[in-house]
């Protein structure tokens, strides 16, 4: 039986991630390889299917569906406003267009740290990046590069970033956005700086060998300046500032949750948008109806995986595994790290991952008295490492819908800078929380 168990797990997740890459529905592709998980390890099919598996679903969307619906309203604003675009251009007035890599960089890392939705800044920094690599003739393969490591890499596992995967753990480990200390901070700044020195030096390889800017489909897309009016640095960043600065404060100096914060920050930050942009903003109910729909689109997707997950959690396989990684003896932060990145990687999604694996292996190793708050950093460090392989459902929608890329010529780059160095990081945070 536990060979069959294995046989299964193992059967599912690959089909999972094959299903995804081709672009089947994530929905029915978790469905599909739950119900095999399911009979391969001799589950009670519909006992599982109606239970395990929805309450896995409708566990995450109970617990993050109002937090996302509150940060895509706030995205879209930000976006249709024409205030993610002009911190786009601002980034690229700062860094100068001889240094594309670094405003392209610094466009995505500002809006994805001020609790814009990771998606919203693909498309606002896109037709900016795809000027500045443009005008310094750089390859544009890269250009998905410069996006992922600018909104997911460092950005979303940082100590007081508002995205969610800094934030599930909150609730797991009773610890706030800031947890982790100063070996948090001293990781999320070698990602930054080590990412950023081989993107640097991968596009100066490139362009040594030949490399020029070289659009799939030259001419397609330009930087639409005409679509809104001018809209002032400062206003374009108070509701940032106003979510970022709300935010931490709430959750630190108030008895607030990290979800009751973020809530109060983002109606605050969403309310001072509308006062701001309000000149913008013709169809308010559209702007509404969008930020809705995609909000709804995204945790479904993200629900559909963690169902899966909940019933891959009740096999004997997946039970076998856990009890080797919980038991490392003298590795317990080890044991930590690999299960959360492992989960997050065959999965797809960083939110995923944890939405799976903290339930389960959270009581267990506080009950070793481990420090909560190195858990927390380690889990949220974790998640976004091997959650960057090719069937992400951001890498896949930045490559091909945003930038018009493929695969065999974007990747490569996304691979090293969100996969590579998170996870080099990982390691390193694991051995600084160990021996502190």
């Amino acid at each position: 039986m536990l060979l069959a168990s294995f046989l299964g797990l193992f059967l599912g997740l690959a089909l999972l991630v094959v299903l995804t890459m081709r672009g089947v529905n994530i929905i029915i592709s978790a469905v599909s390889c739950a119900v095999i998980v399911t009979i391969c390890s001799g589950l009670p099919f519909w006992e599982t299917m109606l239970g395990n598996y929805m309450e896995g679903f409708t566990g995450f969307f109970i617990s993050w569906f109002p937090p996302i619906l509150l940060g895509a309203i706030f995205g879209q604003l930000m976006d249709d406003s024409g205030a993610a675009r002009t911190i786009a251009r601002k980034s690229r007035d700062w860094f100068g267009e001889k240094r594309a890599i670094a405003a392209v960089v610094g466009a995505s890392a500002i809006m994805t740290y001020g609790g814009v939705s990771v998606f919203v800044v693909g498309f606002s920094v896109y037709p900016i990046a795809y000027e500045l690599f443009k005008s310094a003739n750089l390859p544009h393969r890269f250009i998905p590069g410069a996006m992922v490591f600018g909104s997911i890499s460092f950005t979303m596992t940082s100590p007081g970033s508002p995205e969610v995967q800094n934030l599930i753990p909150t609730e797991y480990f009773n610890t706030t956005a800031m947890a982790g200390g100063w070996i948090g901070l001293f990781c999320s700044v070698t990602i930054l700086l080590l990412g950023a020195y081989c993107l640097k030096l991968m596009v100066a390889r490139a362009v040594r060998s030949g490399e020029h800017f070289d659009p799939p489909q030259p001419g397609q897309h330009r930087c639409d300046s005409e679509k809104h009016d001018a809209i002032p640095a400062l206003a374009a960043l108070a509701p940032l500032l106003v979510l970022v600065g709300g935010f931490n404060g709430l959750s630190s100096g108030m008895e607030m949750s990290a979800v009751e914060a973020l809530l109060t920050s983002m109606a605050a930050s969403l309310a001072l948008g509308f006062l701001l942009f309000h000149r913008h903003l013709a169809q308010r109910s559209k702007i509404l109806g969008l930020g809705a729909e995609n909000a709804l689109m995204a945790t479904t997707n993200t629900c559909a995986v963690v169902g899966f997950g909940a019933v891959a959690s009740h096999t004997l396989a997946f039970q076998s595994i856990v009890g080797t990684l919980t038991d490392l003896p003298g590795m317990e932060y080890a044991g930590l790290a690999m299960a959360i990145t492992v989960i997050a990687g065959v999965t797809g999604s960083a939110s995923g991952g944890l939405g799976i694996a903290l339930p389960i292996l959270a009581p267990a190793y506080q009950a070793m008295g481990l420090d909560n708050g190195a858990m927390h950093r380690i889990a949220s460090l974790a998640s976004g490492g091997l959650d960057s392989l090719p069937h992400n459902g951001y890498v896949v929608t930045t490559i091909r819908a945003v930038c018009k890329e493929t695969h065999q010529r974007a990747y490569p780059t996304i691979f090293v800078v969100s996969v590579l160095v998170p996870t080099l990081v990982l390691v390193m945070a694991v051995v600084l929380y160990t021996v502190a």
